[in-house]
This record gives C-alpha cells, structure tokens and sequence, in this order.
C-alpha cells in the first residue's frame, strides 16, 4: 500500500462519493479517512489528523511505525467522523448509514470537546480507541485480544478487581479502575482500560489526579508501574510496538 500524508483538510474524494451524503470535508492519514460535517472547523478536522498520525507514527518519520496497522485499518473500513457538536453529527445521518453496512468501523469525535484548551483534548481519547480497536487488537489479538483470558484482558480484570461482564453496581475493596458506564460491554471496557493504562504512562493525565479518581486511580506513570505492572509489560513489549510519546497535535513528519 502506498501511504498518502497531506494533513490538509479537503473535500470528499471519489471513492468515498457514498459518503458526500453525510461529509463534505476530508482528510487522509496514512490511508485512514477522517470525515467531518461543513459546520466542524477546518482546524478540528486538521488537529485531529495530527494526533491519529502520531499514534501510527510515534517517531515522527514520515512512515507508519509499524505498516501492518494503518493497513489493517484500511481493510476493516475504519475511519474518525467529526461533527461540531453532537447533534450536529446525528444530523449528518451517518449513523443510519452506518448501521446499514456491513463493516463500517467509525469513531466519533466532537469539535466542541476537540483541542479547546480549557478542557481536556477529548482527541487523545476518540483516536486512540479507533486505532487500538480496528489496528493494534487485530495485529496483536493473541495479546491485545478483548475476549475473556487474554494478557490486556487479565490484566484489566486484576485492575476492576475480578472479572465482571456486566458493569457491577460496586468495585470491590481495591480496585483501580471503576468505569461505569453500564452500555460499555465487556469489549468496550477494554478499549477504555487501555486507553487510561497508555496514556497515563505517556503523562497524558499528570495533573488530572482528582478529576478523573472517581473512574481511573493511577494518574502517574509511577503509580501505574506500582499497582499495575502487568498493563505496563504490554503497553512496552516490543514485540507490539506501541507509541511511546504522547501525540501533542504537532505532526511533522521529518
């Protein structure tokens, strides 16, 4: 595959035509779409671009750190879908067409949570679910694997303080991570451990100890190397190769 990397916001290309019905801006990451609504600011649409080209190129080379990730992605049809809010996004219809055809794997993101600088880059969060999910699991399932007894899904189940198929209505005595959302089935709790786990050792979440300790306690890398060296092993095993700087929004491709 050849990679195409011009993080420049455009209109919908041809062979994505089916989704001018929806989007009418377009952006290419290493072959990943990302689409978005015309209210959702260029600049959105570009900052977003940016952090999912450094989760796939962590040293910032130009070229995908591991090439199997962003074709794997391309395979399965995943993509990021921005509106600038989230009516705005419900409005485009696309999950209606979504819904409607077989292998479309896309993540939502919101202008309005994007890059706002009062707030948490909600970015860091969306993108990195839409590449663990669709690009580094299905690479590495026999570690990354979200079915039950897996390495990331022992690990996450220690971390909850046993193993839960359903959202409990209290975390035992212990447990470090206590989501809650009772819609996040045991797949989807996966995709948010490993998300908190990652970008916690990337210090995407200094600073944010009391905000975020109702759901997710070792805000540090430190505290997370204490209390939760097994999600450390896999998130730094080589053999995975996952990004080892935190995307700032700053791509340059050098």
């Amino acid at each position: 595959m050849t990679f195409a990397l011009d993080l420049t916001v455009g209109p919908v290309p041809d062979r994505f035509a089916e989704y001018r019905d929806h989007f009418s801006k377009f952006l290419d990451v290493f072959g990943v779409p990302i689409f978005a609504t015309a209210a959702t600011p260029d600049d959105k649409v570009e900052h977003a671009g940016h952090v999912l080209a450094q989760y796939l190129d962590g040293d910032d080379d130009g070229e995908p750190d591991d090439p199997d990730v962003p074709t794997m992605m391309v395979s399965r049809n995943a993509g990021l879908v921005i509106g600038a809010t989230e009516d705005d996004l419900e409005d485009s219809g696309i999950w209606s067409y979504s819904a409607s055809v077989d292998g479309e794997a896309l993540q939502d993101l919101l202008a309005d949570e994007t890059n706002q600088g009062y707030r948490f880059d909600a970015t860091l969060e969306e993108v990195h679910h839409l590449v663990f999910d669709h690009g580094w699991v299905p690479n590495h399932p026999g570690l990354l694997s979200p079915i039950r007894h897996s390495a990331l899904t022992r690990a996450m189940d220690a971390a909850r303080g046993g193993f839960f198929d359903e959202v409990p209505n209290r975390y035992p005595d212990g447990a470090w991570w206590h989501y809650d959302d009772d819609s996040c089935e045991y797949g989807c709790q996966v995709s948010e451990y490993i998300y908190w786990a990652h970008t916690t050792l990337l210090g995407a979440q200094v600073g944010r100890c009391g905000e975020i300790a109702e759901e997710w306690e070792p805000c540090t890398a430190a505290l997370l190397r204490s209390v939760d060296p097994a999600v450390v092993a896999i998130l730094e095993d080589p053999a995975i190769g996952l990004p080892t700087r935190l995307p700032d929004g700053n791509y340059t491709g050098r």
